[in-house]
């Protein structure tokens, strides 16, 4: 039985990609290869959906592949429904199926929407997802 194993290992950077050009922020450069991550950061990262993993995998031993499906499947309907492109979805349908709504974490009271800065126009913002700017 091929089980993941929830341990968080380092990974070590073999080789520097580095470059002479300038690079975005979301690309890898060599003070981000180099620089330090601490190893919680990324258990903390992927806890909810570790923890979903192992109910499911309990309800899956317990009751049989039908319920575990069940409940998948209605929480991939649940992340298809969306709002228009320029508003932030609040993710309700999925908080309610994973058992979230229940629990006042870090992100329900230090990330409130309105001290996002993503604010953008929403008529660009549409045209953008329709293909249709200039």
């Amino acid at each position: 039985m091929n089980q993941q194993s929830l341990k968080v290992r380092p990974t070590d950077v073999p080789v520097l990609n580095a470059s002479g050009r300038a690079v975005m922020p979301t690309e890898p450069n060599c003070l981000s290869q180099l620089s330090h991550i601490h190893r919680l950061r990324d258990s903390e990262l992927n806890y909810n959906e570790h923890k979903y993993n192992l109910n499911m995998q309990m309800l899956r031993n317990r009751e049989g592949l039908g319920a575990p499906l069940k409940m998948g499947m209605e929480r991939f309907a649940a992340r298809q429904i969306g709002r228009l492109p320029f508003l932030q979805s609040s993710n309700i349908m999925e908080d309610v199926l994973t058992g979230r709504c229940d629990e006042i974490a870090f992100e329900d009271f230090l990330n409130m929407p309105e001290f996002n800065e993503n604010m953008r126009q929403p008529h660009a913002v549409v045209e953008k997802s329709m293909g249709i700017y200039m």
